[in-house]
């Protein structure tokens, strides 16, 4: 969108907050970069250039603004829609991979070689891998310098920085203020409860309706691993470098994120799986818009816009959870679930008491003897099948999995039909199309607006709800009365 400089000028004179992150303003007369919707007098058209990523902005020698602060932006919806090179690596980016092992690591996973990743990135971002990872370890560090009182060489290394030294220079460079002085100028915030917690804000787009998000995450929850508490969806965390708990509450314009982490290096890709989980970076006016298109779905959009796809913090614990719930009720699922995370769960400390364990990782879950399994025959094999798979590596489920080909993989193992491979897309990869036209609750839906109800023919009616049948799913199901829709009280 950064090239179209007409359709980014009126949106920065409109002050227009549905464009923060698709990308960003640079004023040539004051060398700072902003939103689009900061609240500052907008610059003459011909003081504005635009560029498409916050990394591209710094490379270019701007600073961020220090009133609406470009940092703490939504991120970009196109990376959630789309599944080529360039968004699987932004995915991989977010969830620290370059962090962690070098853009080799990135280049290894996507299977390209370092300079194509690195020609592409620099074609459509303006930056690349090296450059995308310091403007978020830019953003990580200001966090914790703003939310914690970590001494700043801490703050340096969980921030993902070599040394003290390069974390002064670019947080001086990014944001014209010493880590010192920006923890001078931070707001106070309320304390966040407990000492070790970082308390945060994490930014959506609106409009977002928390009621099937959070109502989902609740209904669901595996005991010991997840809970609904005082408002607060709260679960267990298994991050590269450690573990942790998160309880994120929905407000009118954020949601608010408290982390308790074991170490906090994995600072960064813990909000970024809080992202995904949430459905944050979603465009709901660009879902929304479509949708409402189709007659039979626009009253159900005007009731509640903004309907999120509840999501999943651990892609692999999400398949075995759906291969757990097939063909039987929610509340079996969760019994199920309960009894692998108390065999083979990693304990944790619960200060608050009500977590008890991490869901078990597939290499945990490789050597569980199938007989011990209360299920059928069939759905033992699928299982057993499925955790082998994973934990030799032959299936990756993650931020950087190709959709149709990892969909293809799920159908190709036992006991693994459509229903399975596109809950798991929809929901643990994130594709926004995947749809489930064989679901019980969306076929008694379409029959209850006046769709049609067989899974071939409602398929042929949703093509026009393309790219985003995902969330057509979500207004389809709210249409009922279970558990899943209703925001906890």
């Amino acid at each position: 969108m950064h090239t179209d400089t007409e359709r980014c000028v009126r949106a920065v004179q409109s002050k227009d907050a549905r464009f923060d992150g698709w990308f960003y303003t640079a004023v040539l007369t004051t060398g700072i970069y902003c939103r689009p919707s900061c609240p500052a007098v907008p610059p003459k058209p011909r003081h504005m250039v635009f560029h498409p990523s916050a990394a591209a902005c710094q490379q270019a020698g701007f600073r961020a603004c220090k009133r609406c602060r470009p940092d703490a932006s939504p991120g970009s919806p196109e990376w959630n829609v789309r599944a080529d090179l360039v968004a699987r690596a932004m995915r991989l980016i977010a969830d620290g991979v370059v962090d962690r092992e070098g853009v080799t690591g990135l280049a290894a996973r996507l299977g390209y070689s370092t300079r194509q990743i690195e020609r592409q990135l620099l074609a459509e971002l303006g930056a690349g891998p090296l450059a995308l990872a310091r403007a978020q370890r830019a953003r990580t560090a200001r966090l914790l310098v703003e939310t914690t009182d970590l001494p700043m060489a801490d703050v340096a290394f969980a921030a993902g920085f070599s040394s003290v030294r390069a974390f002064n220079d670019t947080v001086r460079e990014v944001f014209a203020l010493s880590p010192s002085e920006l923890r001078t100028r931070a707001p106070k915030h309320a304390a966040a409860g407990a000492p070790g917690v970082i308390a945060l804000r994490l930014p959506f787009r609106a409009p977002l309706h928390p009621d099937n998000l959070f109502g989902h995450l609740a209904a669901t929850a595996v005991p010991g691993v997840e809970e609904w508490r005082e408002g607060s969806y709260r679960r267990t965390l298994r991050l590269p470098y450690g573990q942790g708990i998160v309880a994120l509450s929905p407000r009118p314009d954020h949601i608010a994120c408290r982390l308790a982490l074991s170490d906090h290096r994995d600072l960064t890709v813990a909000i970024s799986r809080c992202r995904r989980l949430l459905d944050l970076d979603a465009d709901p006016v660009a879902v929304d818009e479509r949708l409402r298109a189709d007659p039979a779905l626009a009253p159900l959009v005007d009731k509640a816009p903004g309907r999120r796809v509840p999501r999943t913090a651990d892609e692999a614990e999400f398949a075995v959870r759906a291969v757990l719930g097939q063909q039987v009720s929610t509340a079996a699922a969760r019994t199920h679930a309960a009894r692998l995370v108390m065999a083979h769960g990693t304990p944790v400390n619960d200060p608050e008491g009500g977590l008890t364990h991490l869901f078990p990782a597939p290499e945990e879950l490789a050597a569980l003897d199938p007989d011990a399994l209360a299920m059928p025959r069939t759905r033992r094999t699928t299982l057993t099948t499925l955790v082998r798979r994973l934990a030799d590596g032959d299936l990756r489920l993650g931020a950087d999995s190709d959709w149709p080909k990892t969909r293809a993989a799920l159908l190709a193992l036992p006991g693994f039909g459509p229903w399975t491979a596109d809950v798991i897309a929809m929901r643990a990869l994130g594709d926004p199309d995947a749809f489930l036209p064989t679901d019980l609750g969306v076929r008694r839906a379409a029959r209850a607006l006046g769709l049609p109800s067989t899974p071939a023919a409602l398929t042929t009616r949703a093509a026009a709800w393309r790219p985003w049948r995902a969330y057509a799913v979500q207004y389809l199901w709210a249409t009922d009365s279970h558990p899943i829709n209703v925001l906890p009280t």
